[in-house]
């Protein structure tokens, strides 16, 4: 994408009224809807989460399927985010919003058990041993998520990579927290939950163009 494109995107987000973006410093002082999202929603629905949203496809995809839930997808690109905010208001989907921030500052966006659900959707697996620390679903980022998750709160993983897949199961099972589903090839198994299959992002498509195994995993924390 050309430079003009991004910056004609970045001040059309600034129009959007289901896109929140605010500096980091504004969340570090104090975010206004920490606590409030029900205010911004406009309703007591339940809210659920994707991080690392891209163009926001999932996010819009789920929003469409169930119409009493708020969903919000959290992303630092807004030029990619610029999409799925577009699409949204195009459709008029009012149970939807984009919060443009790092993931790393999650916790200060929300109170804790604010959030019923997380989807992680085909994240950038950070493979290498010094890039843990980003990684999605390291300790670090699965504690700030528990801490705004309901008790019976929820996080699914779908991803395209065999590491990551084994990397979450190898420490949910090291500790005491509870996989409630776990497939490594979703495509050929007979009992995957009917919303892991129905939604498909860009990429997953291309990747099971590739004959690329898409995995999945249910899970719930209990630090």
């Amino acid at each position: 994408m050309g430079s003009k494109n991004k910056l004609k995107r970045f001040v059309e987000n600034e129009s959007f009224v289901n896109m929140i973006q605010p500096s980091r410093e504004e969340v570090l002082e104090r975010f206004p809807y920490k606590g409030k999202w029900n205010t911004v929603f406009k309703n007591d629905h339940s809210i659920i989460l994707e991080l690392g949203c891209g163009k926001g496809e999932y996010t819009l995809a789920l929003a469409r399927k169930y119409p009493e839930i708020n969903f919000i997808g959290i992303d630092i690109k807004g030029a990619r985010m610029w999409r799925g905010a577009k699409t949204a208001l195009e459709e008029g989907l009012n149970n939807v919003l984009f919060l443009r921030t790092q993931i790393e500052l999650l916790d200060l966006c929300f109170d804790n058990e604010e959030v019923s659900e997380i989807w992680i959707t085909f994240p950038d697996p950070q493979i290498k041993y010094k890039r843990t620390k980003h990684r999605l679903i390291n300790e670090n980022f699965l504690r700030k998520y528990q801490k705004i998750l309901t008790k019976e709160g929820l996080i699914h993983l779908k991803t395209d990579s065999e590491f990551l897949h084994g990397y979450l199961l190898g420490f949910l099972h090291s500790g005491k927290h509870e996989v409630l589903y776990a497939h490594h090839d979703i495509y050929n198994s007979s009992s995957p939950p009917e919303i892991v299959k129905s939604i498909q992002t860009f990429y997953e498509k291309q990747f099971l163009k590739q004959n690329k195994p898409i995995t999945y995993v249910k899970f719930k924390m209990n630090f």
